[in-house]
């Protein structure tokens, strides 16, 4: 679970640099078996910002633990160590 976690948050903070009030769709995230409870999980810790817009449900990461959450990523992904700055 916690290498799903970093693998979301990656995607958020490599590929697409989703930080603050960037955000992508939640549907581009399907191949998560567990997302809902990823996002949940995510979100209780303060480090997934949960957008809701009329048509569907965005996510970024939240800028405040921006330490933090590149640390957690780094820890479980340590073959992804230095990419994201």
């Amino acid at each position: 679970m916690q290498k799903e976690k970093a693998q979301l948050m990656f995607k958020l903070a490599y590929s697409k640099k989703n930080w603050g009030s960037k955000y992508d769709r939640l549907e581009h995230f399907k191949r998560f078996s567990n997302l809902d409870k990823l996002i949940k999980e995510l979100q209780n810790a303060g480090w997934i910002i949960v957008t809701k817009k009329p048509n569907y449900t965005g996510i970024s990461l939240n800028p405040k633990f921006k330490k933090e959450i590149i640390e957690f990523i780094e820890e479980n992904l340590p073959e992804i160590k230095g990419w994201i700055i």
